[in-house]
């Protein structure tokens, strides 16, 4: 959680982060996400956010994510915010995937990759096992 990237996230993860966030005592992780500069998409929200070095992005917005790849030096690290991955997906704007995959099955829940969606085709970079179970697996979007 470094200075070299900035998040992007929806309205709905936006609005959660900063309710869950901007409560914490300080810490390493709260420190960062309050410093880092954030870009909220949202067809909703307007004016200004109310977290600390906010931007709303509003219109077209993989339009506007693909000025800021083009424009920022800084690494764009989505939280959750499956909507606005796969609107980012459909303009070709997703570069890698890092996925956490919880040993735990659940019957219903939003779909990263809905039927219909965007096909894409991924290479595995890394893979890593926790503990726990969990595995955190890094996926590069290839540009075949």
């Amino acid at each position: 959680m470094g200075n070299a990237w900035s998040l992007l996230v929806g309205r709905v993860t936006y609005e959660d982060l900063h309710g869950h966030w901007t409560r914490q005592p300080p810490n390493p992780m709260t420190d960062a996400l309050n410093r880092v500069d954030k870009f909220a998409a949202s067809t909703t929200l307007s004016g200004s956010l109310p977290w600390q070095n906010s931007t709303l992005l509003s219109g077209d917005v993989p339009a506007a994510v693909a000025d800021l790849k083009r424009n920022r030096d800084k690494t764009l690290v989505i939280f959750g915010s499956a909507v606005l991955i796969q609107s980012l997906m459909r303009s070709n704007l997703v570069d890698e995937f890092v996925l956490q995959i919880h040993p735990l099955a659940l019957d219903r829940g939003r779909r990263l990759f809905p039927d219909g969606g965007a096909p894409a085709k991924f290479s595995l970079i890394e893979a890593m096992t926790m503990p726990t179970g969990l595995v955190i697996g890094i996926w590069r979007v290839s540009t075949e």
